[in-house]
């Protein structure tokens, strides 16, 4: 077998530059060892709640070779990849889009001496086998706690809750999902929850598990309180997966470091997604991912493009249920000393907008509830470009009347900030 162009990940980013190239008519192999079709990460929650099956996420197949195998070793000297199969596969191009592993936290009683797996009744919530082995698991009525408040566990505990669970989320940090929210979205995030039969604690630190007869039935927290459990999930977050580009010698410190053209330290091997590491930074999340393959395929058919500098990020998030709550966060919702920050709330419709502009630009901001303006607004962002300062359609939008507070950093408005 002869390629091209060989691409290591069926994710997101790996899936996509391989549509790509193939629609390109340029010879590429695609390896993913899940036994299952290629499918939208992004959706597994809504899997879970039982919104949809797992074949409405599955992504479109492209038209190019696919191995259903897991990449063991990569020889860079004679460009072969060696697959657990046995199977060989000689490259052209290497694309790494390995993607992440979930964070198993260093708790007590979590693995017994030499254990490698999990006991039972813990859930990790990363792959489609992850999501069918929760789902299977769950019942109206089965005690849950959900470890991890950021976005992965904010979307199980809900999914969880909508399948009638009761579920208990802990979080470390003083908030849910302290890294896109200020703290007044994160507080009507809880609410949501909260409306939904979850239990949130934040800044609780779990300790330890207790098992019984090989089950985990106790989740152990910092300051000696015991939380009964039949199902735990751990969502505390994911790491990039490296270890075949470690092996192989390429350049690794948080990720595969690669430079403004997705290549790795190998010229013949490049780097997409949650695994690679560009200026320092590491994103693991789904806008970038598509953003670096879309770079990448570019160059690789050889049209002309921007190098990759790096992408600006907007996390869009739907929680379904009573009350329906619609979120999305852009750039830096912190303010800085001097930084204007503009915020509207409606309690009657139980709406928030939160920006932030420093000078002319706007570096931030957070929606919930009334998302119509999301389109212009991260578009301003994206474009980082100076707001206008004549009656412009935006202007109107980041100052309409409706419920307004106008500070400047620092200061405390009228309702808290």
């Amino acid at each position: 077998m002869t390629s091209t162009a060989v691409v290591i990940g069926a994710g997101l980013a790996g899936v996509h530059v391989t549509q790509r190239l193939a629609a390109e008519a340029i010879d590429t192999v695609l390896i993913g060892e899940e036994e299952h079709a290629p499918y939208n990460r992004v959706l597994l929650a809504e899997v879970l709640a039982g919104r949809y099956g797992a074949d409405v996420i599955t992504l479109p197949a492209p038209e190019a070779t696919t191995l259903r195998t897991r990449a063991v070793r990569v020889d860079r000297a004679e460009r072969l990849v060696h697959c657990e199969d046995g199977t060989v596969v000689p490259y052209g191009t290497l694309i790494l889009a390995t993607g992440s592993n979930p964070v198993l936290p260093p708790l007590r009683g979590l693995f017994a001496p030499g254990a490698r797996e999990l006991p039972r009744g813990v859930h990790a919530f990363r792959t489609m086998d992850d999501c069918l082995a929760l789902s299977g698991a769950v019942a109206p009525g089965t005690r849950v706690v959900v470890i991890g408040g950021g976005l992965l566990g904010v979307s199980a505990a809900r999914a969880l809750a909508r399948r009638g669970a009761q579920v208990v989320l802990t979080q470390q940090a003083e908030r849910l999902m302290e890294r896109q929210l200020d703290p007044a979205s994160s507080e009507l995030v809880r609410r949501h929850l909260t409306g939904l039969g979850v239990e949130v604690h934040t800044e609780c630190r779990v300790r330890g598990v207790g098992v019984t007869d090989g089950t985990v039935r106790h989740v152990e927290l910092a300051d000696g309180f015991d939380l009964e459990t039949e199902l735990t999930v751990l969502a505390c977050g994911v790491r990039p997966r490296t270890g075949l580009a470690l092996a192989a010698g390429l350049d690794v410190r948080k990720g595969i470091v690669v430079d403004d053209r997705l290549c790795t330290s190998d010229p013949h091997i490049r780097a997409v997604g949650d695994c690679a590491e560009h200026a320092g930074r590491v994103y693991g999340l789904a806008t970038p991912a598509l953003e670096q393959a879309d770079a990448l395929a570019d160059a690789l058919i050889g049209r002309k493009g921007a190098p990759y500098t790096g992408s600006r990020m907007l996390t869009r998030l739907t929680l379904p249920g009573p009350g329906p709550l619609d979120l999305a966060a852009f750039g830096d919702p912190e303010p800085h000393p001097d930084d204007d920050v503009i915020q509207l709330a409606d309690a009657t419709r139980g709406t928030y907008r939160k920006v932030v502009v420093r000078g002319d630009r706007l570096v931030g901001g957070v929606l919930l509830g009334d998302l119509a303006s999301v389109g212009a607004l991260a578009r301003a962002w994206e474009a980082d470009a100076p707001l206008p300062d004549d009656d412009s359609p935006l202007l109107h939008l980041l100052t309409q009347p409706q419920a307004l507070d106008f500070v400047r950093a620092g200061e405390t408005p009228i309702g808290g900030r």
